[in-house]
């Protein structure tokens, strides 16, 4: 009866992976700076557990987190692309995208998926300057193509 399932499940899974994978070529690399033009974050906030002790869990770092935005708005394919410093927070940072949430621009109607990423700025000062300078070593090349 097992070998039944798997001749049931196999075609369905391939048939998923077809009409999905031109979709995932097609996505469009967009740098976080200009995804409104497409996507809107609609969370405010997240909550993630953070650990207690670690690896540079208390110096100031960021991570960039890569992902795609489906056309329902759900983060997909999410990967730490970059921690600096190197420390116990990537995962942190990744279960913060894991939560988000985005509504298509007004634009973007479709809901047009598209690749982008997102920096998690960990023990930064509150300033918007300090912020940026904190963030900058996380910025990844090759998302300002649209």
């Amino acid at each position: 009866m097992k070998k039944n399932v798997l001749r049931v499940q196999l075609p369905m899974c391939l048939l998923a992976l077809a009409v999905s994978s031109p979709l995932m070529a097609q996505a469009r690399r967009v740098s976080p700076d200009k995804i409104n033009g497409y996507w809107i974050l609609l969370n405010r906030s997240v909550d993630v557990d953070v650990p207690n002790s670690g690896k540079n869990i208390y110096k100031p770092g960021c991570v960039a987190v890569t992902f795609t935005i489906g056309s329902d708005g759900i983060p997909r394919d999410i990967k730490a692309a970059k921690t600096v410093p190197a420390s116990d927070l990537t995962p942190v940072a990744v279960n913060a995208v894991k939560n988000f949430t985005y509504g298509p621009s007004l634009t973007n109607r479709a809901g047009e998926p598209v690749d982008t990423y997102y920096v998690v700025p960990f023990n930064g000062p509150s300033d918007k300057a300090g912020q940026q300078a904190l963030m900058a070593p996380c910025q990844l090349p090759g998302y300002d193509q649209n």
